[in-house]
């Protein structure tokens, strides 16, 4: 062997190995900036938990909410991405999970929905009993029960959507959905804002807000007079009052995160999924477990998430809040029940 041969041999491994190591250091930075907020696509490494879920913990007490003690439950894990979640009247619950929507019964046993949720974040049941997804895919559809799916709407004012992330329906068939961008992606400024939008029962669509920094989650209280958004990027849970029409108003500051999501501008709440319970108790899905709220904006206190990644998005079936993410679902008995024929 020449000695020119040689060392193009020992310069290929050099780059080999160089772009090997800045492939890892990429894959860990999508991991740590999250899965839904942080850029994985579904079914990615990024969004998956690197070890399997903890089978010993349990919970802090949080008075009101969750006693002491109180085991966190694995119902799945290894699934190809979870994500988004809403509980169904018989106590089962539905999540995304392996590129479509699973659901699980009250003992664990799971069954396959939909094939293709075509990479929905959030869901949703409308008062038909119709799913509703929040679609990656930039729309927003009807995914369920066979035969009633349609798109309900992929633009506005001529534009397409950024990435339709969470989703929440009124008890008039009213669509609440938030619009926001992946983490890191180029932005262009003929594209939409960040907003939130409300599909009206007559399938006309507002925008209804775009003063929250990056929406993700997003939840009704009980008596649906108060619609809540998680701000990914700043430490607040943003409320509004609702109006007749859907529209809101009345913008305030709800309740403040610990914040532990480092970003090149500082610390922020990495606020991503967001559920309510019957007695108007907030939970949001954060790098610091779920983040509890009482019905004043009072932050309560943090469920820790069984794995070393933050959970993505949470829902209630029953008395049970259960918490999906990282290609896991897992569950609390909590101290009260779900909303009312909301399950979310």
């Amino acid at each position: 062997m020449t000695s020119r041969t040689a060392w193009f041999i020992v310069s290929c491994l050099i780059c080999c190995r160089a772009l090997l190591v800045q492939a890892q250091e990429r894959q860990g930075r999508e991991g740590r900036e999250g899965g839904r907020g942080g850029g994985g696509r579904r079914g990615a490494p990024a969004q998956e938990a690197a070890q399997p879920p903890a089978t010993d913990k349990v919970t802090p007490d949080i008075p009101g909410v969750v006693k002491a003690g109180t085991k966190i439950e694995i119902v799945a894990f290894g699934l190809r991405g979870s994500d988004a979640g809403v509980g169904l009247a018989d106590g089962s619950f539905i999540a995304t999970g392996d590129g479509g929507v699973l659901k699980f019964d009250a003992d664990g046993k799971m069954t396959t929905l939909v094939e293709d949720s075509e990479q929905a974040a959030g869901l949703a049941m409308d008062p038909k009993g119709r799913l509703i997804g929040a679609q990656y895919t930039k729309k927003v559809s009807v995914l369920w029960p066979k035969g009633s799916e349609e798109t309900l709407t992929s633009s506005f004012d001529g534009k397409p959507y950024i990435r339709p992330n969470d989703i929440v329906v009124d008890k008039k068939g009213g669509v609440y959905f938030t619009d926001c961008y992946q983490i890191g992606a180029a932005r262009s400024p003929n594209d939409l804002p960040q907003a939130v939008y409300y599909i009206t029962p007559a399938k006309k669509v507002i925008r209804v807000a775009d003063d929250v920094r990056r929406p993700n989650g997003i939840v009704l209280s009980p008596d649906e007079k108060t619609l809540y958004v998680n701000d990914w990027d700043s430490p607040n849970l943003v409320s509004y009052s609702v109006q007749g029409d859907g529209t809101l108003k009345n913008r305030k500051n709800f309740g403040t995160f610990d914040v532990k999501q480092e970003t090149d501008h500082g610390l922020v709440s990495g606020a991503d999924g967001l559920c309510i319970d019957g007695a108007g108790n907030t939970f949001a899905t954060t790098p610091a477990g779920v983040q509890v709220f009482d019905a004043k904006g009072k932050h309560l206190g943090n469920i820790e998430a069984p794995y070393d990644m933050p959970p993505q998005n949470c829902g209630f079936a029953g008395n049970y809040l259960y918490v999906t993410g990282r290609g896991a679902v897992w569950r609390v008995r909590t101290l009260n029940a779900a909303v009312k024929n909301r399950g979310k």
